[in-house]
């Protein structure tokens, strides 16, 4: 089979690579502001991203009911779970700035912001401090969102595989190439953009999960691999992803969705082990997970026991609610389970757990504009690394991208990508991956980069040699991957360039983690166990050089 390359280019001024929150609020923005926009989406914009999970909940500032002290605001929000040391102080300020802007918008887009008839704030709360994570009812957000994205003129084309994007001569981003999905021969497309948005999500699959034998029960989309590794190709640096982000949720039964769940941890005697609450609190729930995910792993190790999730002690009232609340985050299917099961919150408690390791908020280098360090590459959403959010840092950054971009493409020429290099590299070995008989699968190369990322740059404990082995392990996966893998149709190639996608983000992290000589958070050495206080307020970034060369610097906090 030879892989055909589409004959027109497809051009745009903005083109927009993924249709998760950030892409399609930046869509909407850049559209509105007469900026010609298309939005290229593996799957459906309708259901897609990492989006998935915390669709409820959305962090914000809204001055009538947190009142003007907005400093006091900041201090409060950096003592939670969209706070911490993994931002630049700078980005939190401005995304909090913009939040009452977002909420108008989107409950004038249809997205009910108001469930109860005014603003209620509930979750991800410590004690004896405001609650800032507006309660939505967000189940339908992104059909509300691509609506609103084509009403206002931005173009969709979905089931489209981002793999590269394009850069001229000059260094600045000049378009993309990837392939369709929407049929069983895979077709590749060239894009040419004066300006590209990656808005691609996490990265799922590249650490064993909580069932191994299932790679796709991820707490966020599994389809969410590695996008981030398509603006390092190109050159933009990445922050953060040498230190881990665990989630946490209901044991085996990977969702996010923790903060809808308003128990209290409690061990196997029902007995609270929070320092936080002694009972179930509707609003502000049990702190506890937001700042120490980890406890149900270092229990459970340390022979301490099972932790739960102990609902028992809420009325019927706040039962209906919570059930509600699953439907309004789009996690419904845990109240499915729960009634297929017979399992009553009110006499049962929930094992709950820690899951894999992702780069969610750990990716790419964005700064107050939601640039890159390379002309005409802008990113947002949960692939940055140096912003926290969730959804509120997709929508806010997608917006902010929008207004940088709008005014970019008006200093810069097109350029003809017809040419480029790259269009026939990837031509030339999508037809080998199509056309190898007897191939290997990408599932077992995907299996074997969880075993090398687990065992040699893992969660528990790394060192210098250690995370050697693993790097050359890793080198090793991609030349066995690159020669061995063969594919039978689209999808196939699809998951196959996710792979790879994922070895250079896996590679990254075992660079940077190798290059940390010290112990900080989830990062820990065992031939460095201090922490550094010099690091304190630096972040590790890496690059490529138009040569491949990687680059690691450190810099300064943004405040």
């Amino acid at each position: 089979m030879e892989v055909k390359i589409r004959k027109d280019i497809v051009k745009t001024d903005y083109l927009i690579i993924g249709g998760g929150v950030a892409g399609l609020q930046s869509a909407i923005t850049a559209a509105a502001l007469g900026v010609d926009v298309l939005i290229a989406e593996k799957a459906d914009t309708r259901r897609s991203g990492s989006g998935c999970g915390g669709n409820d909940h959305y962090m914000c500032y809204i001055p009538e009911c947190h009142g003007d002290d907005f400093q006091k605001v900041l201090s409060e929000i950096g003592e939670g779970m969209e706070g911490g040391p993994w931002q630049d102080p700078a980005m939190l300020k401005k995304m909090m700035l913009r939040t009452k802007s977002i909420v108008e918008r989107w409950e004038s887009y249809g997205i009910n912001m108001k469930p109860t008839g005014k603003y209620r704030f509930e979750g991800h709360t410590m004690p004896d401090r405001q609650c800032y994570h507006l309660k939505y009812d967000g189940h339908n957000q992104k059909m509300c969102l691509t609506k609103e994205a084509r009403k206002n003129g931005a173009k969709i084309m979905n089931k489209v595989f981002i793999n590269d994007i394009l850069t001229n001569d000059e260094g600045r981003a000049v378009g993309a190439i990837g392939f369709s999905l929407a049929e069983d021969e895979p077709e590749i497309i060239v894009f040419q953009a004066k300006a590209v948005l990656v808005a691609t999500a996490q990265a799922m699959r590249m650490y064993p999960n909580v069932n191994p034998a299932f790679i796709f029960n991820t707490h966020s989309c599994p389809a969410a691999a590695g996008g981030a590794a398509i603006a390092y190709r190109a050159g933009a640096k990445l922050v953060n992803i040498d230190v881990p982000y665990r989630h946490a949720g209901v044991k085996g039964f990977a969702r996010s969705g923790k903060a809808t769940w308003f128990g209290v941890l409690s061990d196997i005697n029902g007995d609270s082990i929070s320092p936080f609450t002694d009972k179930p609190d509707r609003k502000r729930g049990d702190a506890m997970m937001d700042i120490y995910p980890g406890i149900f792993g270092d229990r459970l190790e340390s022979a301490q026991g099972p932790t739960y999730m102990n609902c028992t002690g809420y009325s019927e009232e706040d039962h209906a609610y919570q059930h509600q609340q699953f439907k309004c985050e789009g996690i419904d299917s845990i109240t499915d389970y729960l009634d297929q099961r017979g399992i009553d919150l009110h006499k049962s408690m929930i094992e709950f757990g820690t899951y894999d390791y992702s780069l969610a908020q750990r990716g790419i280098d964005i700064d107050l504009n939601a640039g890159t360090n390379v002309p005409g590459i802008y990113a947002a959403g949960i692939c940055c690394g140096n912003v926290r959010g969730n959804i509120t840092s997709a929508s806010v950054w997608g917006d902010i991208a929008a207004e940088s971009v709008a005014e970019y493409v008006k200093t810069v020429p097109e350029y003809d990508v017809s040419n480029h290099p790259l269009i026939q590299q990837r031509a030339d070995f999508y037809n080998k991956l199509m056309n190898r008989q007897n191939g290997a699968q990408w599932l077992e190369a995907n299996s074997s980069l969880q075993v090398i990322m687990n065992d040699y740059i893992g969660l528990k404990v790394r060192s210098e040699d250690m995370m050697r082995a693993g790097i050359k392990y890793l080198a090793d996966l991609k030349s066995y991957a690159k020669k061995e893998i063969g594919c039978e149709d689209a999808h196939q190639l699809m998951r196959t360039m996710e792979l790879f996608d994922l070895i250079d983000l896996a590679e990254a992290v075992a660079i940077t983690s190798r290059n940390r000589k010290e112990s900080r958070g989830m990062h820990k050495r065992i031939d460095y166990t201090f922490t550094n206080p010099l690091l304190n307020n630096k972040f590790q970034t890496i690059r490529k050089n138009p040569d491949g060369e990687v680059i690691l610097e450190w810099r300064d906090k943004v405040k």
